[in-house]
């Protein structure tokens, strides 16, 4: 393996920025919160992780760094273990993950993805990102050439509260974001590249330089390098500016938020949103709203044109219509007059079929979800039915027929699954548990009359889950 990046050396403290930084926190942080530092292992994250080092004690919050190796430099099993080495030393705990970056047509849209699913991830209250001024402006200037709406343009947050069950559990009354992930903090963002160096330079600290930032063939760098220099010699005080329009757009977009919140107030169920809460919406307030609907599925946005076309979709195809649009790794889907957006997947194997060894629990992931069986009494399989006989779990083909309720005739199993309203993507990944040609269990049906548990008799009680 060739010879790594240089380390590059500097020391001493920079007067007033961990002063900034700890009066910044104290009003976020709250004693004993977990914050995972993204580490790597350039002059931002370690600068980072040593300011929050020297304040963790005092604000009384617990830390840990994060190193995110994307494999795609030939030194990047040198930058892990320098990170590693670095929080050793400090007595940090550290931890890194490995990803494999997809490539396309932005291999640095790819690699970001891949870091946030890992951010995404993690057991903590907050991830705090090393991001200052500097890589704030370029952001907005990137998505302003990229055509970006006021989300896109309002650029980086300081803070991104926890999602979904965080967030509910501190009475977030936002309808729309309900997916869990830890919170996103950004201390450093009205700091500037020059003041991070300079408290470097003054704590003697080291850290790695990473070859790519100098390829102008990247488009931040390009910004940084060719185009940003330009706008400083006639507009010095760009960085203030453009940060200051940045956060102007950012309270516009919160503002969107509420009112999208307001839109579809009572109309979002189970991660589902109600298709009247877009048809009685101007168009603007309707587009504003799916956004909203879509990113608190931690999606990212689709083009103008892409989000328009569902929108039409949506609200112009018959009652009856199966609609689907495809968003990337996504598919918006209308079933019974409510959107659902379902992760694409290729369609489970025709013929599947799996053999019961009396497992409390069968991980199903070709049909996305996890089988129980959990032992009882009464309410579910009798269990003395099932012995001797082959027990299998599989998908529907057709002609199915159960009598889940006795009092009433054996059905089809189609008709049985329309009347649940179980949308019809949901229907081919059921699995359904077989007594060798009996359908026995069918999830979100029940349990056929003929191997029903009386009470007292010792019995199975199947359950289905789905799970992204």
């Amino acid at each position: 393996m060739p010879p790594g990046p240089p380390l590059t050396k500097g020391g001493g403290e920079a007067g007033g920025l961990v002063a900034r930084i700890a009066a910044q926190l104290k009003d976020i942080v709250r004693p004993s919160d977990r914050l995972v530092t993204g580490l790597s292992g350039g002059v931002d994250s370690v600068v980072l992780l040593d300011i929050l080092r020297r304040v963790a004690r005092r604000l009384r919050f617990r830390l840990s760094a994060l190193h995110v190796n994307h494999q795609l430099s030939p030194h990047a099993r040198r930058w892990e273990a320098f990170c590693r080495s670095l929080c050793r030393a400090r007595g940090i705990p550290f931890l890194s993950v490995k990803v494999r970056v997809r490539r396309g047509d932005s291999l640095e849209a790819a690699a970001r993805a891949a870091r946030y699913a890992v951010f995404a991830r993690q057991d903590c209250d907050c991830v705090v990102l090393a991001h200052h001024r500097d890589d704030q402006v370029e952001t907005l200037l990137l998505q302003l050439l990229r055509g970006a709406g006021v989300k896109g343009l309002a650029a980086m947050p300081a803070i991104r509260k926890a999602k979904g069950e965080r967030r509910k559990a501190e009475g977030d009354p936002s309808p729309i974001t309900h997916h869990p992930s830890p919170g996103i903090l950004r201390p450093l963002l009205d700091v500037t590249r020059e003041e991070i160096l300079k408290y470097a330079k003054q704590r003697k600290l080291k850290w790695i330089e990473d070859e790519s930032n100098a390829d102008i063939y990247f488009q931040r760098n390009y910004l940084r390098h060719e185009v940003l220099p330009v706008i400083a010699r006639r507009f010095p005080a760009y960085r203030v500016t453009l940060a200051r329009a940045a956060g102007h757009l950012a309270e516009a977009a919160r503002v969107l938020d509420e009112i999208a919140a307001a839109d579809g107030a009572g109309m979002v169920e189970g991660g589902t949103l109600a298709v009247d809460a877009l048809r009685r919406l101007p168009p603007a307030r309707a587009r504003n709203l799916l956004r909203c609907f879509l990113a608190g599925h931690g999606l990212g946005m689709p083009a103008a044109d892409r989000l328009q076309e569902a929108l039409r979709q949506v609200l112009s195809a018959k009652q009856d219509a199966r609609v689907l649009v495809e968003l990337g790794d996504f598919a918006l889907r209308r079933h019974a007059g409510r959107l659902h957006l379902v992760r694409s997947g290729s369609a489970p194997p025709g013929h599947y079929e799996k053999l019961w060894r009396g497992e409390k629990e069968m991980a199903l992931p070709e049909l996305g979800g996890v089988l129980t069986l959990v032992p009882g009494s009464g309410g579910g399989v009798n269990r003395a039915r099932l012995r001797g006989r082959a027990i299998t779990i599989r998908l529907r083909r057709g002609g199915e027929r159960l009598q889940p309720d006795c009092r009433r005739p054996r059905r089809s199993l189609k008709n049985l699954l329309q009347e649940a309203r179980i949308p019809p993507w949901e229907r081919e990944r059921l699995p359904l548990i077989f007594c060798g040609e009996k359908l026995v269990w069918a999830p979100g049906i029940g349990v056929d009359c003929a191997f029903q548990a009386a009470r007292g008799e010792p019995a199975l009680r199947p359950a289905w889950t789905r799970r992204p």
